[in-house]
């Protein structure tokens, strides 16, 4: 059994607070397994975190940037040495299959090295001015607090996206881990006191949508990085204009999919669709909860991809033959099931029905079975257009390029698509008229490598994507300019005679 260095308690300024109240973190394959009980986070306890991280700014924002990239070396040596513990509890709290968290774990990893890589790289340039006798710099300063609020699908790497380059940069933090998965959330904070950040530097507050918003609120908080729901980050958003100087970095959800065109290779576009849609249980803001199919392989396509969707293996996370597991809790559930019955009353033809299961095996976790259908494509259709975060599946028929394109630009999301081809003029043709952040060909449209900017546009995300492309959101350009003359001489040829 696993079994946590602390009990579930907030750390502000390096100490640890029992806080009151209490949320239980359950095994969502196993409802009887409580992972721990961790407290909920009160206003005063989160003005308490930020104030703890307002203080420690000034010094850590001096210490030198490769001293402050030297904590993120020791941090990584740690996160290899406990990879396998790491993987086994994020497996147990959130139901992901133990490959997928180990994978996950090596992302957060690959992150942390990103970040120690960077702190050797230039954080400005030198940019010519007019005059002979001047130099001109760009460079980029710390914002001061940054709040981390953090989805429970990706306990691990998703935090380190965000808190890497915010300290690395000079920045201090508070994190707020999901409620969901407040486990993993310590356990990783506890790996950052262990690789030395200074007291007050990250700081972990426990809680619910009133704790975040608490920190939200907050207006010693200069920039607010999160990833989760649409409603959510536009709450966050509407909160933090009564903020003048206030950042917000927003990831918020989509409603993806993956193109396939009647040139593509039909067993790479049925694995591309089954990954796209199934992994992690659907339960991937970039999972794809529509397949766009061309008429003419429309059929076989189809065929194809429900034998293999029928041979999934849903069951224990920790059981390595398992291609999935459970959703998170009841309520995703009831939610997926809700929208199953919805494609239903708004015309789907349903070719694999996703219910319960409730055999002896899965009968105390919560287990879905995969809901496929085929639906025409419609503007009033709401199965196809909203966000399910399930293992729920669209195949909708399309009959010319510019039809897929309008299909797939018709929803308010726009974070991430895949398109199944061999003709790199149809490549290219989506690639520029289809609205997204993160785009594959002949992929999946689930995966992330942190070197490149992880983010989307209209309600998938507000121009500041993460990982490494998050840098820009917790740095400020400065401009700099020094005369080397011994006389002021201005440009664009103003004079300065008095």
């Amino acid at each position: 059994m696993l079994s946590f260095k602390h009990p579930g308690r907030h750390c502000i300024a390096g100490s640890w607070h029992p806080g009151t109240g209490e949320i239980l973190s359950r095994n969502p394959a196993n409802l009887d397994e409580i992972i721990g009980a961790f407290p909920v986070g009160t206003q005063a306890e989160s003005i308490e975190a930020v104030a703890a991280a307002r203080h420690a700014f000034p010094n850590w924002r001096r210490t030198s940037r490769l001293h402050r990239a030297e904590c993120f070396n020791r941090l990584a040596n740690i996160i290899e040495r406990d990879q396998e513990y790491l993987a086994e509890l994020m497996a147990r709290e959130v139901g992901k299959t133990l490959s997928e968290c180990r994978a996950e774990v090596v992302e957060g990893l690959h992150m942390v090295q990103y970040v120690f890589g960077t702190g050797r790289m230039p954080t400005g340039y030198v940019i010519d001015s007019e005059i002979s006798e001047k130099d001109a710099f760009l460079r980029r300063k710390p914002w001061g607090v940054v709040a981390v609020i953090t989805p429970w699908n990706f306990p691990f790497a998703v935090p380190l996206w965000m808190l890497g380059p915010s300290l690395l940069e000079g920045n201090t933090a508070v994190f707020k881990p999901s409620e969901d998965s407040p486990a993993i959330g310590q356990r990783l904070f506890e790996l950052f006191l262990e690789a030395g950040f200074p007291p007050g530097t990250i700081n972990l507050l426990h809680g619910d949508g009133t704790t975040g918003e608490a920190l939200v609120d907050n207006p010693e908080v200069s920039v607010v990085l999160f990833t989760g729901s649409y409603e959510v980050g536009k709450r966050i958003q509407q909160v933090s204009a009564n903020h003048f100087d206030r950042i917000v970095a927003a990831e918020m959800g989509s409603k993806s999919a993956v193109i396939i065109c009647d040139d593509a290779r039909i067993d790479l576009a049925v694995s591309a669709g089954l990954i796209s849609a199934f992994k992690t249980s659907g339960q991937r803001c970039v999972s794809a909860g529509r397949l766009l199919v061309q008429e003419k392989i429309f059929d076989k396509f189809a065929e194809k991809l429900l034998t293999v969707t029928k041979r999934i293996r849903i069951g224990n996370p920790l059981d390595e033959r398992n291609f999935t597991g459970p959703v998170i809790h009841e309520n995703s559930v009831e939610k997926v099931l809700k929208y199953n019955r919805l494609s239903k009353e708004e015309g789907a033809e349903v070719l694999l029905v996703g219910e319960r299961m409730l055999d002896h095996e899965h009968k105390r976790g919560c287990y879905l079975t995969p809901h496929v259908y085929r639906i025409a494509h419609s503007p009033q259709i709401r199965c196809i257009r909203e966000e399910v975060f399930g293992p729920h599946l669209a195949l909708i028929p399309f009959k010319t390029l510019d039809d897929a394109i309008e299909i797939y630009n018709d929803t308010d999301f726009g974070l991430s698509m895949a398109v199944i081809t061999e003709d790199f003029r149809k490549m290219r043709l989506f690639r520029e008229e289809c609205n997204f952040g993160m785009g594959y060909v002949n992929l999946p449209c689930i995966g992330a490598e942190v070197h490149l900017p992880f983010g989307g546009v209209k309600k998938s995300g507000n121009g500041h994507p993460s990982a490494a492309g998050l840098v820009d959101a917790v740095t400020h350009k400065i401009a700099w300019t020094v005369n080397h003359g011994t006389e002021i001489k201005m440009a664009q040829g103003l004079k300065t005679d008095v």
